[in-house]
């Protein structure tokens, strides 16, 4: 296990600067995902670790020694790629091997490694197979098996289950997870999907515009999201968002807009006038017909086990998750209710929580 260090870290290609005085600490053996849309700086991030890209400025730090000038075999990092990177001439036996061969090992000890691995990884079936033979899944799962064998102190993902089906990809979460834990090494993980971020994350780090917007738990994310950016990214359905402002009577803080009243939690602190985004989970929304927000049923979705209500409030699409028995009329009026402590505030100018 390494912690891993980046200070003030820089990245430009000629004068087009992509990342500018980025610093982050990950600690021994947790579980950090790198989050965020295509262009947002986290490939680049996992790529400077990795030695595949320069550092243009500050410095790269793991297990408390500066790598920025370190080649990649040299890092004692191992990375799974998007396209699993394996090699279609070679078994699966002879793929997981590669780097211990180079690495000059005896026969028996490589043997045992790759067993030890394939035994882990449910492949032992699959050693003399070739990775045309295998599923997406299992190509994956040998691509992991060859870092795994290396014994590296930080492991790096990239995108590795972009390329499966939704369900082999609950199933690869799982298995990545179990993995990590098993091996308690540091694991450095991207993606874009939220749901992946919150499943299997003990650190997220919410990157946007080459920027770190917010690192935390994924509770932290959920629960407190620290601008509106992080809080439209987090959550799925997204929260909604109504625009109005505070008022404040009697000592008692109210969140207005033309349809809506809520009441706030007693610790606000905003000023009367203010003008605010209200922030509104689809979970933390219900319908009472003596709710503060007046809102008009648009469509019904339905889920499963559950249904969206998309409505109309002051002109914004909002979504309420509801039990998929409830019944209501097209075009109908609806109430909502949500208790105070679920309201989320951000300042409309800034996009910072408040």
């Amino acid at each position: 296990m390494a912690d891993v260090a980046y200070n003030n870290i820089s990245k430009s290609y000629g004068s087009f600067e992509v990342m500018r005085d980025l610093s982050l600490s990950i600690s021994h053996g947790e579980f950090a995902v790198l989050l965020g849309a295509s262009g947002c700086g986290k490939t680049t991030l996992l790529r400077m670790t990795a030695g595949l890209e320069t550092i243009s400025g500050g410095d790269l730090s793991i297990d408390g020694k500066r790598v920025n000038d370190v080649h990649p075999r040299d890092r004692d990092i191992a990375m799974v790629f998007q396209n699993y990177a394996l090699y279609p001439t070679m078994s699966v036996y002879e793929n997981i091997a590669f780097s211990l061969e180079i690495k000059g090992l005896g026969k028996d000890e490589i043997r045992k490694k790759v067993e030890e691995a394939a035994s882990i990884l449910n492949l032992t079936d699959y050693l003399k197979r070739f990775p045309r033979e295998l599923s997406g899944g299992q190509r994956q799962r040998v691509a992991m098996g060859r870092a795994m064998v290396r014994n590296a102190k930080v492991f790096l993902f990239d995108e590795p289950l972009s390329n499966l089906d939704a369900k082999l990809r609950a199933h690869m979460r799982v298995e990545i997870r179990q993995l990590h834990n098993r091996l308690g090494a540091t694991t450095i993980y991207v993606t874009h999907d939220q749901i992946e971020a919150m499943t299997m994350a003990d650190k997220i780090v919410l990157m946007k515009g080459g920027k770190i917007e917010q690192v935390g738990t994924p509770d932290d994310l959920y629960d407190r999201p620290a601008t509106l950016f992080a809080a439209e990214f987090i959550g799925s359905p997204s929260m909604n968002f109504v625009k109005g402002e505070v008022s404040v009577e009697d000592g008692i803080s109210w969140f207005r807009s033309d349809h809506v009243q809520l009441q706030l939690a007693p610790d606000t602190s905003v000023p009367t006038g203010k003008k605010v985004t209200c922030g509104l989970r689809p979970n933390d929304l219900q319908v009472d017909e003596n709710g503060g927000i007046l809102a008009t049923l648009i469509l019904t979705e339905k889920t499963g086990a559950e249904v969206n209500l998309h409505l109309n409030v002051d002109g914004a699409d909002v979504v309420v998750t509801a039990p998929r028995d409830i019944r209501l009329a097209q075009d109908a009026p609806v109430r909502l209710s949500i208790p105070a402590s679920n309201i989320h505030l951000f300042d409309t100018e800034t996009g910072i929580r408040l």
